[in-house]
């Protein structure tokens, strides 16, 4: 069996070096399903309702652009929020640790022996940490706020969403683009196809088994472009 990394010191020492690397998989699985799903949702509404396929192609396109970049600006502000947060929390430890040391170093005495420590070894690594005073605001934005040891970067989140987006979403019109035979019906596959591809990646960082993810995601797509058709369906005119 094929171990995820190394155990050597010098592995492990390079290891933690890095620090937390940053991870785009919530903001592409995020980006990349909304865009297939409410592009095609476009594709299909207009679709049921029987309107012409250069409105498909012009409101489709729209959606990439301006629903893509709505949806990167939100992920922008909700995580620089996250960031704002977590530096203001910094503020207040950084000021508690001034004026009140003797209850933030029993605060972390405390979670210290939460962590196992106790008698000798408890008060030797209590006293260690309150001498490094970065080492010590790491750790109770960990263990005090539940917060990550890196924080977030919301320029990555914001432009891993968007590239989602704009690919994911462009499937569904690209059988109108290119005007091919039966495009809607293009769409309807390859659009399925596209959320089952999202959903099987997805599995590679879960223990879900990859078709059972894909099948998932599938699933909850196909709902939301059916529903989308039923309702565009309503305002045919023929």
């Amino acid at each position: 069996m094929t171990l995820e990394h190394g155990h050597s010191p010098q592995e492990i020492a390079r290891r933690l070096s890095q620090g937390q690397q940053y991870n785009p998989l919530k903001d592409m699985i995020y980006g990349g399903i909304d865009g297939a799903v409410t592009t095609f949702a476009i594709v299909a509404g207009v679709a049921g309702a029987g309107l012409p396929h250069s409105i498909i192609v012009a409101l489709g396109l729209a959606n990439i652009l301006a629903d893509g970049f709505s949806m990167a600006a939100s992920n922008y502000s909700g995580t620089k929020a996250e960031l704002d947060d977590r530096k203001r929390i910094i503020q207040i430890e950084e000021r508690h640790i001034a004026d009140h040391p003797n209850g933030e170093r029993e605060e972390l005495r405390q979670i210290l022996a939460q962590r196992g420590l106790s008698g000798g070894v408890l008060e030797q690594a209590t006293e260690e940490i309150t001498h490094k005073k970065q080492k010590w605001i790491d750790l109770m934005l960990t263990d005090e706020y539940g917060l990550p040891r890196e924080g977030p970067n919301p320029v990555r989140a914001a432009l891993s969403t968007f590239a989602a987006f704009l690919v994911a979403g462009a499937v569904p019109l690209i059988p109108f683009v290119f005007d091919l035979p039966n495009p809607f019906v293009v769409s309807i596959y390859a659009t399925l196809v596209t959320f089952f591809l999202i959903g099987a990646g997805k599995s590679h960082w879960s223990l879900s088994k990859w078709w059972r993810s894909g099948t998932e995601t599938l699933v909850i797509g196909g709902m939301a472009a059916l529903l989308a058709y039923g309702v565009g369906g309503l305002f045919h005119a023929g």
